[in-house]
């Protein structure tokens, strides 16, 4: 395998570099000598003109020379006399003149003295102009990433498989996605056999899937199982102020990978450049539809036997303009889910090997524990549970750590230093209770699972439901059930304490049912045939796509089913109201319910 050369960094062995060093060496020894020329003369203490001209007079000395304003003079008993004079004096005006004994000589120094002061004068110059070229090279030279001409280069960084080489069996619980792009390592491995099939390996390979589900650690699986040269670039890089810069970056990175090929380029976040083009109520947006104009040309323009693959990573594949997914540039896409359980205990034992767990551990539990949680929420699960056990001084990782760490993940942590009034506790209570006791008394809702009125984040107490199984799609009768059990927190205060002490902690319970209400009427066609089947939710540039006569039909229907589960809810806890009372103040003593423990007060009930 060829090894990558870092083709944008300086080359250390340039002649250029060493001619900044010269100029930097050749102002430094002007500089220094200067200093020493002045340090030699305050050395040499010299004597006062008028008593050189004293000693002159008196024939005391056997010569005299002048060069430039130095005079230095030798006596008759050996002994040396150094004074200065005025530039604009001559012999005569110094009176050394008219003695044959002494000799007298006139150095002229005015070749010497201009070289010397060109030098002097533009050493300050000469080290300014090196300093700024030396600082240029050491940011990547003049055409580099980071100097000042390479602001249209790519942003691309290299993955140095050396440090760690990501494999597929890094990436658990996402066996359907690693089929899908086998192949894909596989031709990069051995690409004569699917040539001489006439196969061609997709161009673009598009990874979608929610937030923290693996993306990018599948992109960097297939470059370490490949182990080819793997350019990662994020989308929002490429955009700029400039309109032209993206699409310069754009065609840099290409350049680069086809040097290297065969290479993997990574574009993480590509909705950042490959939204729909001239959306919106303003048009489009210069700069990104440029960059992305030129990804689509650069795809299109592959050379014959250039073997560059395109791997790009989203949340959002409805946004993406349509000729980004075409055949021909993004060929394949690759969906990327939220684990299943068998994934999740995948997932767990993955991030599990590098820490110290108690034999008794049970991933599985805790797998059962976290639907709903995504590859990247999972490994945080594992690292709190490092955590808190360090916190503790425990050697090993507990149960107990590992399933205190799902709730910290999946609602925040507790906030025990909260102080809360005793009515304040009470309400708080009776609201929990009365979400926990609609939702069990609804037929299609998950368990419960615990109950707290201690304080987390924003909320002051929860009532977390757990479904027994993992849930891909639901029923009507799901969704009204939901609603049922959103209301139970306000009608159970409202049944408690009256309709004047409602408080403000079903703002989010009431933000909840509407969005669910809202989704079944416009988006799911769950309505009355008042409305019908229809969907009317419109993409955030497109015009509303009803009436106001349709809108206001919808708000009816809206209001309806939100009226329907209120109705519901209200019964239910009115008909358990003294259960409601019974568990609400045990709440109040243990601050904290599991599911099993409140399932047993409806056991002998009657």
């Amino acid at each position: 395998m060829k090894k990558i050369a870092p083709k944008n960094l300086p080359n250390k062995n340039n002649p250029f570099n060493y001619l900044i060093i010269i100029a930097l060496l050749g102002a430094t020894a002007a500089l220094f000598m200067q200093g020493e020329l002045e340090t030699a003369l305050k050395k040499n203490e010299p004597i006062a003109i008028s008593e050189l001209q004293q000693k002159f007079q008196n024939n005391e000395l056997e010569s005299l020379e002048i060069k430039d304003q130095k005079l230095t003079a030798t006596g008759k008993d050996g002994q040396t006399y150094t004074s200065f004079k005025e530039p604009s004096s001559n012999l005569a005006d110094l009176g050394f003149t008219g003695n044959e004994d002494t000799k007298v000589s006139v150095v002229d120094t005015s070749g010497s003295k201009l070289w010397m002061n060109f030098l002097l004068g533009f050493a300050p110059l000469i080290l300014l102009i090196a300093l700024i070229l030396f600082f240029v090279r050491k940011s990547g030279s003049m055409g580099g990433e980071s100097g000042p001409f390479g602001f249209g280069k790519s942003r691309a960084k290299i993955y140095d498989k050396t440090k760690h080489r990501t494999k597929f069996e890094d990436v658990a619980g996402a066996e359907e996605a690693k089929e899908d792009v086998f192949e894909l390592v596989d031709f990069l491995k051995n690409p004569k056999k699917y040539e001489k099939a006439g196969a061609k390996i997709p161009k673009g390979i598009l990874l979608v899937g929610p937030p923290g589900t693996g993306k990018t650690l599948m992109a960097r699986a297939i470059a370490g199982e490949a182990n080819v040269p793997f350019f990662s670039v994020s989308g929002s890089e490429f955009v700029e102020m400039f309109v032209g810069v993206g699409a310069s970056r754009v065609r840099d990175l290409f350049k680069t990978a086809k040097r290297n090929s065969p290479a993997i380029i990574f574009i993480d976040e590509i909705d950042a450049i490959g939204k729909q083009r001239g959306a919106g109520p303003g048009g489009g947006h210069d700069e990104r539809e440029q960059t992305l104009n030129q990804i689509l040309t650069e795809m299109d323009g592959f050379e014959a036997g250039t073997t560059v693959i395109i791997v790009a990573a989203t949340n959002r594949p409805d946004i993406l303009d349509k000729a980004l997914l075409r055949p021909g540039r993004f060929d394949r896409q690759v969906h990327i889910d939220l684990p299943d359980m068998n994934a999740r205990e995948k997932i767990l034992k993955v991030h599990a090997k590098n820490k110290q767990l108690e034999k008794d551990t049970k991933l599985k539990e805790v797998a059962s524990k976290t639907v709903g949680f995504s590859g990247a929420e999972l490994e945080n699960v594992m690292n709190e549970a490092a955590i808190r056990a360090v916190k503790n001084r425990q050697k090993t990782i507990t149960q107990e750590d590992l399933l205190q760490s799902v709730e910290k993940v999946a609602m925040g942590p507790e906030r025990k230093s909260r102080k809360f009034t005793e009515k304040e506790r009470r309400m708080t209570s009776y609201h929990e209770v009365g979400h926990a006791i609609a939702g069990h008394f609804c037929e299609n809702h998950d368990p419960v699972h615990k109950i707290s009125i201690v304080s987390r984040g924003r909320a002051l107490g929860l009532t977390w439901f757990l479904p027994n199984e993992d849930v891909y799609s639901k029923t009507k009768s799901r969704l009204m059930d939901e609603m049922v059990s959103l209301h139970g927190g306000r009608i159970a205060e409202r049944l408690a304490f009256g309709e004047n002490e409602l408080t403000t902690g079903a703002s989010n319970d009431l933000e909840r049912i509407s969005n669910i209400a809202r989704n079944m009427v416009m988006r799911f066609g769950m309505a009355s045939d008042k409305v019908g089947p229809v969907n009317f939710i419109s993409k955030e540039y497109e015009a509303k796509p009803h009436s106001d006569e349709t809108a206001r039909l919808i708000d009816e229907e809206v209001r309806q089913l939100i009226d329907e589960a209120e109705d519901r809810c209200e019964k239910i806890l009115k008909q358990h109201e003294k259960l409601l009372k019974i568990i609400s103040e045990d709440l109040l003593e243990k601050e904290n319910m599991t599911g099993e423990e409140f399932a047993a007060y409806f056991k002998n009930e009657k």
